[in-house]
């Protein structure tokens, strides 16, 4: 069996992304691009093989490709993302995961991004956001109940996607921003409560036994080593300027 981590690169017009939560900042194109490939690089030391969808110059969010597809063991969703600027990045995507999984898509008025999905098992849990509608969350349903999957729709606050808020770190362990969601919904697993002062350190790319994690939040990284959770620290802060985090880099999953 081998793992697949999809990465898309670094726009020149990243400066130009969709923003929510936070202020514009200058983005460092070169600067997010080493650190980009750096990060491509741990995925390839935790044993993924790095394979990189064609670029889209054109479209300054789609390094973060995690919102164009969620990519189970048995099948996949192609997304329709909520920002209408973003629809474009699917094709591409649609086309590199057609080799490896039979393929589903969000439809209109349908919107979902891949971002607003936390996957436990064969339980979706699913953001209910700016960017992910009823409709989407119910054709999501809809497609994955005869599959056997259950969907869950999670009420989100003050952030761009679940996945801000909730990430899995371990086999019954997750970490949350309990600020953004009702830690209650995961009652059932071990739950870790980021640090409160770091606001963004929910989001962690869960690889095997180990996670990716910003090195920009220490204070949980204590955390989560406290806890026996292993990590691999990886400089995120361009990316973090054009509110993606390391789960948004790459889809990772098993053939």
């Amino acid at each position: 069996m081998a793992r697949i981590a999809l990465t898309r690169e670094v726009s020149e017009a990243i400066g130009q992304c969709e923003l929510t939560h936070v202020t514009r900042m200058p983005i460092d194109v070169a600067r997010a691009r080493r650190q980009h490939a750096a990060y491509e690089q741990a995925l390839r030391e935790l044993g993924c093989r790095v394979e990189r969808v064609p670029a889209a110059p054109e479209s300054p969010d789609s390094v973060f490709i995690e919102d164009t597809a969620v990519v189970l063991p048995d099948c996949a969703l192609i997304t329709r993302p909520g920002a209408l600027s973003r629809r474009a990045e699917t094709a591409a995507v649609a086309e590199a995961l057609q080799a490896y999984r039979r393929l589903f898509t969000i439809e209109a008025p349908g919107t979902l991004d891949g971002g607003d999905v936390l996957t436990i098992g064969r339980t979706l849990y699913i953001g209910q956001t700016a960017r992910s509608n009823e409709s989407g969350i119910a054709q999501a349903r809809a497609h994955l109940l005869p599959l056997g999957y259950t969907v869950i729709g999670v009420p989100v606050r003050g952030c761009l996607h679940l996945k801000s808020a909730a990430t899995q770190v371990a086999e019954r362990t997750v970490l949350i921003q309990p600020s953004w969601i009702d830690g209650d919904l995961f009652a059932d697993f071990e739950r870790i409560e980021v640090d409160p002062s770091e606001l963004y350190a929910a989001n962690a790319l869960r690889i095997g036994e180990q996670i990716i994690y910003p090195a920009a939040f220490p204070k949980t990284a204590r955390r989560l080593e406290t806890r026996g959770i292993r990590i691999r620290a990886v400089d995120a802060s361009e990316l973090a300027k054009a509110e993606g985090a390391v789960t948004c880099c790459s889809l990772v999953f098993d053939v």
